[in-house]
């Protein structure tokens, strides 16, 4: 298992996900930023405007992901 958390992965606090692959990790994380959002708190609903501000295009994101992808396979296990 390896562990990331929410600010790792563009987020706005120090909740943990932990998962033996990036795409569990990413579905944490998805769905964590839409519980957050969804409850209206304003330093998540923050983080994803900023997020999704900097992917000026569809390759920004398809970098970002390849390249967190990358950090969690160099990680050590937990």
């Amino acid at each position: 298992m390896k562990t990331m958390k929410c600010k790792d992965l563009g987020g706005a606090c120090d909740e943990a996900f932990r998962a033996n692959t990036f795409k569990e990790i990413a579905t944490q994380s998805k769905a964590h930023s839409q519980k957050m959002f969804e409850s209206g708190d304003e330093a998540h609903a923050n983080a994803m405007k900023e997020f999704f501000t900097s992917m000026k295009n569809p390759n920004d994101m398809k970098e970002w992901v390849l390249a967190k992808e990358k950090e969690f396979d160099e990680m050590n296990e937990d």
